[in-house]
């Protein structure tokens, strides 16, 4: 699987994803697909934080609850299968946006939105809509919406 629908991973063919939202970047970090690597954020402003992994095979963003002592994962999805990005073997560059409200994050990946977490709605989104929802989180699937960039405006 190409890492942006049909277009090499580090596209972006409108330029517009990236200018529609309205966050702070709280993390930028590069890495290469394949190689082990963990990227946190913390909201500065909320009890929510955000993990993207490469475990090597695959890569999954997580969203957690950190108002406990332990971390709770809250839902997971799917990124990419190393496997199936084409271009792996070129460094990309991993963001984590958070809104202002500190409710909702989003992962770019060479500034291309490739999930979001509504931490208000309880609500994934990825562009792999993988895995299927659990039975707390986004009942109605993970599936990408460019609606849910709004949610940064």
């Amino acid at each position: 699987m190409p890492r942006g629908r049909g277009q090499p991973y580090g596209t972006n063919p409108t330029g517009l994803e990236r200018r529609r939202m309205k966050g702070e970047i709280t993390v930028e970090q590069e890495f290469t697909v394949g190689n082990e690597t963990v990227v946190n954020s913390s909201c500065p402003w909320s009890h929510f934080g955000v993990v993207f992994e490469d475990d090597g095979g695959t890569g999954y963003f997580y969203g957690l609850d950190l108002s406990g002592k332990e971390m709770h994962i809250l839902d997971a999805v799917q990124i990419y299968n190393v496997a199936n990005v084409t271009d792996k073997h070129i460094p990309s560059t991993v963001q984590i946006v958070w809104s202002k409200d500190g409710l909702k994050s989003a992962l770019f990946i060479n500034k291309y939105p490739h999930a979001i977490f509504d931490f208000e709605s309880e609500r994934a989104y990825c562009r792999t809509g993988f895995p299927p929802p659990s039975k707390e989180w986004s009942h109605e699937g993970h599936d990408w919406d460019d609606k849910a960039l709004e949610l940064f405006q």
